[in-house]
């Protein structure tokens, strides 16, 4: 693995260094001053709603390549602010077979991680609605007209994009930049032994949540961030009785929800998988509003610890989530169609703990990280070939894919 940010104290990962010396950080920073004006223009008119925006360019230029490790194959993943695109495409040695896993829309916009519907992907961008602009030729133009003129260089056969949900997939068949490109979906895969059912009675018992309560889950890395929806969760809440016996369980970064009608807890953050696992199995219902995602970790977690999922109809959330077998689904941003879901759910137990059964099912069979692992290695066969060095590359291939899965805690 070569990372922008290392976390871990594993051989395997290469941390990027920028490079020392005067002419190296004038260079750098200069470049990275020119990145700061391009975008400020449209500091005053970007809705607060907007999504995480990336462009092409980054301060590192040809730095982060030459760094690169030495491989057979390069497997790219979320790179924004790391690798510069032009460089990177520039410095590709010939022959170079390339996998590149995309965990959202950015690399085929003008720099939105997510459309939110507006479409212009399939064009050529420009009037961005989440930079507020009404100028055909602003700066997402410029950027989609550079990713296709370094990804026009590149032979059809070079390229395997892989996608987590079919939904993205989708999305990368519509566009004109990366729809030559054959194309696979491998969801992420989990530690089935590590998110699992455990003991809800010892669960709630820990976490100091009543053994009677109906326990409805949020989790997101920020809870008031707009895009995770925490919102749309409130005001299904505001037309359900206080003596429901709903409890509300939140984790993530921010403030305390204000919640006055129904207990509460809020745990600001957890590290340990294990007792996240048990996070969601004190759980009766877990909810995600989220109105544009690929393929929440979230969710796969919730389903591998046996916790029924109500979620928005959007991005790649049905592909986990099956309308009365693993969970329901909602209308993107209808409150009121949430909160039904989340009562039918509740107000069954027996349906509820069929869904459990289902849920659990539906992870082994599809959500294993064994079977991550085995789809990656099947691809990484295909693009090195299987000639005289096939059994170099196929060692090549199982060490990639392992190290694609060990990639939680690095950037």
């Amino acid at each position: 693995m070569y990372v922008l940010d290392k976390y871990t104290n594993d051989p395997w990962v290469t941390r990027f260094q920028s490079s020392r010396g005067r002419i190296a950080w004038v260079a750098r920073n200069a470049r990275r001053l020119r990145l700061t004006f391009s975008h400020r223009r449209y500091a005053k008119t970007s809705p607060p709603e907007q999504t995480f925006f990336s462009e092409d360019r980054t301060p590192f230029y040809e730095d982060a390549c030459r760094q690169m490790p030495e491989t057979e194959l390069i497997n790219l993943h979320w790179m924004a602010g790391f690798l510069d695109l032009g460089a990177f495409f520039g410095w590709l040695p010939a022959g170079m077979p390339l996998v590149w896993t995309l965990h959202d829309m950015g690399n085929f916009t003008g720099g939105c991680s997510q459309d939110l519907g507006c479409g212009k992907f399939t064009e050529q961008c420009g009037a961005c609605p989440q930079l507020g602009s009404s100028d055909e030729g602003d700066l997402t133009r410029d950027v989609w007209r550079r990713k296709k003129k370094y990804y026009s260089t590149l032979l059809s056969e070079r390229l395997h994009i892989v996608t987590p949900s079919r939904w993205l997939g989708e999305q990368v068949n519509r566009s004109p930049l990366l729809s030559r490109f054959s194309r696979s979906v491998i969801p992420y895969g989990l530690d089935l032994e590590v998110f699992k059912p455990r003991d809800r009675h010892f669960s709630r018992e820990v976490l100091g949540i009543p053994q009677d309560a109906k326990v409805i889950l949020f989790v997101s890395n920020g809870l008031h961030t707009h895009l995770k929806g925490f919102k749309y969760l409130v005001g299904a809440l505001e037309g359900v009785s206080s003596s429901s016996g709903i409890f509300l369980l939140c984790l993530g970064f921010g403030s305390s929800p204000a919640i006055e009608r129904f207990p509460h807890a809020h745990i600001p953050s957890m590290t340990n998988d294990r007792s996240l696992s048990m996070v969601y199995s004190a759980a009766d219902v877990f909810v995600l509003p989220s109105l544009a995602d690929n393929l929440p970790n979230t969710m796969l977690e919730a389903l591998a610890c046996g916790t029924p999922v109500v979620g928005f109809a959007t991005g790649g959330i049905p592909d986990g989530v099956r309308p009365e077998v693993t969970g329901l689904l909602a209308k993107t941003g209808d409150s009121a169609e949430l909160r039904t879901a989340i009562l039918k759910i509740l107000n069954n137990d027996a349906r509820r703990a069929e869904m459990s059964a289902n849920c659990r099912r539906v992870a082994v069979a599809e959500y294993d990280l064994s079977l991550q692992t085995s789809r990656y290695v099947e691809i990484y066969k295909e693009m090195l070939g299987r000639g005289a060095g096939g059994v170099v590359n196929e060692v090549a291939a199982h060490r990639l894919a392992a190290n694609s899965n060990n990639s939680k805690g690095e950037g």
